[in-house]
């Protein structure tokens, strides 16, 4: 249901998905009361996916308690085996950012951000290639955060830390992180405006290269 939930919201059927995510989260509530070792990370699993759904119809107030909830699931988990659900953990601290984000809530979505950057670095040191590129997406909810509140040197020092994480996955993997690789360059260059500032172009060029030749192939296509 959950699976399905996904489905239906990428081809835009927003209502249909979202009655699928809340019977997902409404089972695995029923199961994890009876056997929570077995199915706590399913429930908080399912509630993020309800929480993205509830946004994309419009219902951040609810979306936003289901990601709260999330996060309070998976910090329990962590105590318990840290090395099985940080990962989950800072997926659901980014969720609850960005909701928080969208509430205007800047200082906590900071905060959730901040944290969610933390346990990333923890991850990516250990593993770059499966946590460098997610890094980049924290760090990337960073900057929104610190402009939304006013700190806009320490967002462009931000924006640039998450095109830096991504550059080497980018140019190693461009069409699997293109994507995101997009958004890292429009708020590199927009984050250094507001601070009058330079781009660099040692950094930015390969970037910019590997773009305008993944564009030309899609043309040729």
């Amino acid at each position: 249901l959950s699976n399905l939930a996904t489905v239906l919201s990428e081809l835009g059927r927003y209502e249909e998905a979202l009655a699928k995510a809340q019977e997902a989260a409404r089972i695995y509530e029923q199961l994890a009361k009876a056997r929570p070792d077995a199915f706590l990370p399913d429930l908080a699993g399912s509630l993020n996916n309800l929480a993205n759904r509830l946004t994309q119809f419009g219902k951040h107030e609810e979306a936003l308690a289901k990601a709260q909830e999330a996060v309070r699931i998976y910090e329990q988990l962590v105590k318990a085996r840290p090395d099985a659900f940080l990962p989950d953990l800072a997926a659901s601290l980014n969720n609850l950012g960005r909701k928080l984000l969208q509430l205007g809530q800047g200082e906590q979505a900071l905060a959730k951000a901040q944290e969610a950057v933390r346990i990333r670095k923890q991850l990516a040191h250990a593993r770059p290639d499966a946590f460098g590129p997610k890094l980049a997406l924290s760090t990337s909810l960073l900057r929104d955060c610190l402009h939304v509140v006013g700190k806009q040197e320490p967002a462009a020092e931000a924006a640039c830390e998450a095109l830096t994480q991504l550059r080497p996955h980018f140019l190693a993997l461009p069409q699997a992180h293109a994507g995101l690789m997009h958004v890292l360059v429009h708020n590199y260059v927009e984050s250094l405006e507001r601070v009058h500032g330079k781009p660099d172009d040692t950094l930015l060029a390969p970037v910019l290269k590997t773009l305008q030749v993944l564009k030309q192939n899609q043309g040729k296509e």
